[in-house]
């Protein structure tokens, strides 16, 4: 099962960015220094918040400008639909 899980969550990555204001548990696990509880919480900040940007992760705790950097290319916003 996590042999799948990482194998979609690569095919996702080769073919579009994550969208931080979209992606699910899985989505945001196969980024760079994501794991289970970042991705919980930053699905739990996005409940009540939008991302306007990718360098607004720094906002959820154990998120820091490196992971930000790693990951940067592989990520997206998608405008807020709240």
């Amino acid at each position: 099962m996590k042999f799948f899980v990482i194998m979609i969550c690569g095919i996702s990555l080769v073919f579009g960015a994550v969208d931080i204001n979209t992606a699910d548990k899985e989505e945001l696990v196969s980024l760079n220094g994501i794991g289970a509880k970042k991705a919980e919480a930053i699905i739990e900040y996005r409940s009540s918040n939008c991302f306007d940007n990718v360098s607004e992760l720094s906002n959820i705790k154990g998120i820091g400008d490196k992971i930000i950097e790693k990951n940067k290319s592989n990520l997206t916003v998608s405008k807020c639909k709240k």
